[in-house]
């Protein structure tokens, strides 16, 4: 069975989609990039769909699907590389990516994805730090 390859790059999962997608790879990926987000528990998945000329409804569906996933099981998605043709096909199709983050190219999308994993960092500290204190000086 045909499958898209996930990288692990450091607290990163890197998914670039290089072959046209078809219903069962889309599926196929979903299943997988889920069984990978609950065995290593990645802070981020960067999905780069710059070999993708054309998108459909199912396949939109598919990736906003994979954000949701991810959000739940505490990961941030961000796509990126979207051709102008599949960002007007999706638009055109009434789909609002709900939940999906996209940045135009790889570089952008992991810098996201950093800002991001700082973020969270610094509101765990903040919180950490207001538990310890205990008023007093």
């Amino acid at each position: 069975m045909e499958r898209i390859p996930i990288l692990q790059m450091g607290n990163f999962l890197l998914v670039t989609i290089q072959v046209d997608m078809h219903d069962r790879l889309a599926m196929t990926l979903q299943e997988d990039l889920t069984n990978r987000i609950t065995q290593i528990h990645p802070h981020g998945v960067l999905i780069d769909i710059s070999g993708l000329d054309i998108v459909d409804s199912f396949i939109g569906r598919i990736l906003a699907n994979i954000a949701r996933i991810s959000r739940v099981l505490d990961t941030e998605t961000v796509v990126v590389g979207m051709q102008p043709a599949v960002a007007i096909t999706l638009v055109e199709l009434g789909m609002s990516l709900t939940g999906i983050r996209t940045a135009l190219n790889v570089e952008k999308g992991m810098s996201l994805l950093r800002s991001s994993l700082n973020e969270s960092t610094n509101q765990i500290t903040s919180t950490k730090w207001r538990a310890d204190d205990d008023g007093e000086d």
